[in-house]
Parts: structure tokens; C-alpha cells; sequence
């Protein structure tokens, strides 16, 4: 299989009775000056997610995946082993998202009960001094949803924001900042790609959905990270649009934003095409974006952006032993770039580095809050740093081979073992900062 990196990967694939007798906005925590977190995704780290677009593509014949998700880290019943953890660093945040395919696995019907325990883990948060940041929609979409023309299908904005207004009037009082997408723009990437995926890996996903719409009864099986972006980019960003009306109808004063992938972009060359890259990658998104209360941004390194395609980073560019380029300030320059495109306050919802030797992310973490630090310095107006990810986790087609996390999960009992960076990261945090 070829080898592919996380951002690769998916631009290819293109409490008790008395408290609960309180309201739960008379209970809210003061809000943190700066949130300091770590983040997860619900398919990525629940398990079982099998009423998922993913978890099909996972199953059938041929799959472009690696492994299947299966049990992924148990969060699902582990969840508040995970916001411990996150609590006992010193961290006051917790980035996790709601999963649309537990929530309406079926189309127009609504579990009560999953409704219910992500208000729970909201609440946990609350409880416990902690800042919950929820994203509405974190890759995954129902079976049925993809099934039927995904962001294509006209009635996607509504059936979205349906979704995202019985999320609301579930857990929004208790919510500190609300994502509708995560990295929607990604597969726009793909374009730009340094080299276009071999012919065999295309073929072996066209045959990958086909077969997940002969097992779903459909012609079709529409994802917005496999095959061609374009036709879906404008269903997504009106089901934005649509969403953020619909939270805030139940809560108005929830600050709403959409998170972003957004590499520090280089110019290569007189005649580079960066300008262009820009307008085309995050300019659609951008536009729906004016009356968001912040953009969320998630970096992971530099590109170099020639004439029409990214091009390969110089020769004399720092490197790690498995030849990636090494620039954690990268994060600062994306944290500059956003604020100056948009006027808007950033978030950083997701910032980090593959690195099974932890040593690595010891250092990578210091460095990038430090340039996120400078940001600040100079004027940008910068909401948090929440770190991808508190857990080993799924990496879509990577499978569980990458190591992000600042804890490892052992892939048989599910043990969580703090690293030493998630310390690192938590000392940071309780001194407010680098400084």
C-alpha cells in the first residue's frame, strides 16, 4: 500500500440528581483566559462506529485502509479515564467531537440516548474545570448520508443543520466553543499535492467506493475526501452557514468557528502560485467564515508552493532521522497568516507531529507554542493551543501506525500511559506559557 502521511491520508481520500436539577448555564466555569488542550475525534478513538461512512470503507473489498478502526481506544465507555488524564495535566480543555452516525443512524431518527452521553461528557468537562470544545462534524458522516449524495444532494445543508440544532438543544449551555466542520478544505489540497496519487492507489479506491455503494443499495457513495472535491465544496459551505444558524437559535452567545488545515505556505520561486493556492484552498471557506466568532486552525508543518504544485523542501532544510522536515515555528507563521486573511481571533485546534520516539515531541511542543507566543506578542489574537491528540489513535487510512498522541494506547487491554511530552506540554500550561 502506499505510504501516505495523516494529512495525506485524508485529502486522498478525498452526573447526579441534584446537579442535574440545576441548570447547567448557572453552573458554567469562569471562562479561561487561554485555553490550553488536547483534542480527539469520536470515530478515531470511540470504536465500533458502524453506522459510519468510514467503518463501511473500512469493511468492504477493496479497502484503502491499512487496518479497520474496530475497537479503536474504547472511549466510548473509557471517555472519563480520557478527561481525567486531560484534567490531571493541568490542561484546561478538551477538544472532542459528536458523532453525526450515532446521533441519527438512520435518516430522521434521533438517539436520545447518544444525544445524552455526549451531554454527559460536556457536563464531565464542566464539572471538572474544564472547557469543553465540541466539533459538530469531524470527517465521518452516516452511512446513509454518503449513501445518498453526500454534500452533493441538495437537501445537505438542512439535513446538516437538523443535526447540529438537536446537538444544540442537547449540550449547547454547557459547550465553550463550538467547530461545525473539520478541515473541510483538506481534499482541496490534493490538487496542490507534490506528486498526484499512482494510477493503481486511484483505481483501488474507485473500486473501495464502489463497493460501498453495492453493500448500501446505492449507485453512489459520496465522501467529501474521496474523489473529486469540487461538486461538494459548496453544499459544505452552506451546510456552515446553515449549521451556525441553527446553534445559534438555541444559543446565541456560543462562540461558533470552523477548523481549517492550513500548512505554513512558502513561495517558491518568482513565479510561484501561492496566491492562487490560498484562493483556492481556504478562500471558499473564508467567505462563509465573516460571521464566525473565530477560525480554528490545524498545522503540521510547511509547504513549499512552486508555480502549480507544491515542490519538495530544499536540501538544506532541518530535518528528523525519517527525513520530515523539522519546523514546529510553522504553526506561529499559519497563526499570523489566518488573523491577517480573515480580522478574525484563531484557535488552534489542532497542532502536533508523528514521532514514535516521544523525545521528539518533547521538543517539537515548546517550540511551536513559542511561535504561537510571538503571534501573540505582535498582536494576533490567539483563543488557545489545543494539541492533536491526547491519544495514540485510528489515522483513517494509516491505521494505528502513526503515533501523535500524548498517550499511548495498548492496542489489546486499552491501558492509557501517560508520555513524558503530555507533562511537557502540561507544565506548560500551568505556567501560563513558555516565558
Amino acid at each position: 500500500m502506499t505510504t501516505i502521511d495523516r494529512r495525506g491520508a485524508m485529502g486522498l481520500i478525498a452526573g447526579s440528581t441534584a446537579t442535574l436539577a440545576l441548570p447547567r448555564v448557572a453552573r458554567a466555569m469562569p471562562k479561561p483566559d487561554f485555553l490550553w488542550g488536547a483534542a480527539t475525534a469520536g470515530h478515531q478513538i470511540e470504536g465500533n462506529n458502524v453506522s459510519a461512512d468510514m467503518w463501511l470503507l473500512e469493511q468492504v473489498t477493496p479497502t484503502v485502509f491499512a487496518e479497520p478502526s474496530g475497537d479503536a481506544c474504547d472511549s466510548l465507555h473509557r471517555w472519563r479515564e480520557d478527561v481525567a488524564i486531560v484534567k490531571a495535566l493541568g490542561l484546561n480543555c478538551y477538544r472532542f467531537s459528536v458523532e453525526w452516525s450515532r446521533v441519527e443512524p438512520a435518516k430522521g431518527q434521533f438517539s436520545q440516548a447518544y444525544l445524552d452521553h455526549y451531554r454527559r461528557i460536556v457536563d464531565h468537562c464542566r464539572d471538572h474545570g474544564l472547557a469543553p470544545v465540541v466539533t459538530f462534524n469531524h470527517f465521518t458522516t452516516p452511512r446513509w448520508f454518503a449513501a445518498s449524495g453526500g454534500w452533493t444532494q441538495p437537501d445537505a445543508p438542512a439535513l446538516f443543520a437538523r443535526y447540529c440544532d438537536k446537538v444544540a438543544r442537547a449540550m449547547a449551555a454547557g459547550i465553550s466553543h463550538a467547530l461545525t466542520f473539520n478541515e473541510p478544505n483538506l481534499a482541496l489540497g490534493g490538487k496542490w499535492a507534490i506528486s498526484p496519487p499512482p494510477p493503481a492507489f486511484q483505481a483501488k479506491m474507485a473500486a473501495c467506493l464502489a463497493a460501498a455503494a453495492k453493500a448500501s443499495g446505492s449507485h453512489s457513495f459520496s465522501l467529501l475526501n474521496a474523489g473529486d472535491p469540487a461538486p461538494m465544496i459548496p453544499g459544505v459551505t452552506a451546510a456552515h452557514v446553515a449549521a451556525r444558524a441553527a446553534i445559534r437559535a438555541v444559543r446565541g452567545d456560543l462562540p461558533i468557528g470552523m477548523s481549517l488545515a492550513i500548512p505554513d505556505n512558502v513561495a517558491v520561486g518568482t513565479d510561484s502560485g501561492i496566491a492562487r493556492k490560498q484562493a483556492e484552498i481556504y478562500g471558499p471557506f473564508f467567505a462563509v467564515m465573516d460571521k464566525d466568532d473565530f477560525v480554528g486552525v490545524q498545522t503540521y508543518g510547511r509547504a513549499y508552493v512552486g508555480r502549480d504544485r507544491d515542490v519538495a523542501a530544499p536540501a538544506d532544510a532541518t530535518r528528523l532521522p525519517d527525513g520530515k522536515e523539522w519546523y514546529p515555528a510553522a504553526i506561529g507563521n499559519v497563526v499570523r497568516y489566518a488573523h491577517k486573511a480573515t480580522g478574525k481571533p484563531i484557535m488552534i485546534t489542532e497542532n502536533g507531529i508523528d514521532a514514535a520516539d516521544d523525545t521528539v515531541r518533547q521538543r517539537f511542543i515548546p517550540a511551536a507554542i513559542a511561535s504561537v507566543e510571538a503571534a501573540a506578542r505582535d498582536g494576533v489574537p490567539v483563543l488557545g493551543y489545543v494539541h492533536w491528540s491526547l491519544l495514540d489513535n485510528f489515522e483513517w487510512l494509516s491505521g494505528y501506525g502513526p503515533k501523535y498522541g500524548l498517550v499511548a494506547v495498548d492496542r489489546t487491554t486499552f491501558a492509557r500511559t501517560v508520555k513524558p511530552s503530555a507533562q511537557v506540554l502540561g507544565g506548560i500550561a500551568r505556567a501560563g506559557g513558555t516565558r
